[in-house]
């Protein structure tokens, strides 16, 4: 007797929507103090004693913001998450909570969801952040991910996008770029695969830049690292959007100029590898990338000698007078305005 392989699919009409819930939040532990009530009434009640409560939501829908064609579920939920701590740690905050909204067409399975949530259960247990609640509905066309995080900080700990000064410094963490040529890859992969579905993609030499993609991390270490360097930034915002955008973010909300040079750009060997590959400029490609999720924040002049050794930072450029514009210097000493040429959601 042969067995039988097919994966199970249990409709979701099966569970009705209070059943689903249930069944995708049975594992959900409380870790936080401030989470007085989390999943199971009307709303969750949270009690942070008088530190400021910082809250982001992000959208995620199918065809625009992944592709499940490549983009496995368990790494989606994952990446859902992330995303959203990281403009937790782009105030200098501390992330705490999260709510998760799903929408999903009849052609998931409950096992679909399953998947998606293990996700969102591995990234709640790495980064110690409560699920108090969310919603599930149907959707007419593919998946909607929605959610919410929410953090605590003292009020002297945030950091806005406004508070750059002149002859501040630029710092950024990890490296830059990485994420957008993991995606070039999965998308030349997929279109490999349809025009001959039995070619098996041969990914070794792509594995820091897939996972980059695929499984980003956001910098939440980077607060207690800072705060232990005694180094408070002026501004900060995270790079989701591509680094010049943020750039021009930072200068816009604080009125400065500002001069990023090229040759202090920390890239990956990796990704020189696979720009050179696909015959694109490495620079082009991490100034306008996007999705690598670090933190790009201004210091005090003065502070630079408290992390000048850190590994985690990286000076690329100084704030100037607003009068002076937002330029990129070349490695050849060249001035080039920068411009906004990340990702931009709506005009997708």
């Amino acid at each position: 007797m042969l067995e039988d392989k097919t994966p199970q699919r249990t409709p979701l009409s099966q569970l009705g929507e209070f059943g689903l819930i249930s069944h995708l939040t049975k594992n959900f532990d409380v870790k936080q103090a401030s989470t007085l009530k989390s999943i199971g009434d009307d709303a969750a009640v949270l009690d942070f004693k008088g530190k400021k409560t910082v809250v982001s939501t992000d959208l995620l829908i199918e065809g625009v913001h992944f592709d499940l064609s490549y983009m496995p579920l368990k790494h989606l939920g994952y990446k859902a998450v992330v995303v959203n701590l990281s403009d937790i740690a782009a105030m200098n905050a501390r992330p705490t909570q999260i709510t998760v909204s799903i929408a999903v067409s009849n052609r998931f399975p409950l096992e679909a969801l399953e998947e998606l949530f293990e996700g969102i259960a591995m990234a709640a247990k790495i980064y110690k952040v409560d699920v108090i609640g969310g919603d599930t509905t149907s959707s007419q066309k593919g998946m909607i991910i929605s959610i919410t995080a929410l953090g605590e900080a003292n009020e002297k700990d945030l950091v806005y996008r406004n508070g750059a000064k002149e002859n501040d410094l630029l710092v950024v963490t990890g490296d830059l770029g990485s994420a957008y040529m993991g995606l070039q890859v999965l998308e030349r992969e997929k279109q490999v695969f349809q025009v001959n579905p039995n070619n098996q993609p041969d990914l070794d030499n792509y594995t820091y830049l897939i996972e980059r993609q695929l499984k980003p991390e956001a910098r939440t270490d980077i607060r207690e690292l800072l705060e232990k360097l005694e180094v408070k930034p002026t501004a900060m915002i995270d790079v989701s959007d591509g680094l010049s955008s943020e750039i021009i973010h930072i200068c816009k909300q604080s009125k400065v100029g500002c001069n990023l040079f090229e040759e202090k750009i920390p890239i990956d060997p990796q990704f020189i590898n696979v720009c050179e590959e696909f015959n694109i400029d490495s620079t082009t490609v991490a100034i306008n990338g996007g999705e690598d999720y670090e933190l790009l924040f201004t210091i005090a002049l003065e502070d630079f000698d408290k992390i000048k050794a850190n590994p985690n930072f990286t000076v690329i450029g100084h704030m100037t007078q607003e009068s002076e514009g937002v330029h990129l210097v070349t490695r050849a000493n060249t001035k080039i305005p920068l411009k906004a040429r990340g990702w931009d959601a709506i005009s997708q």
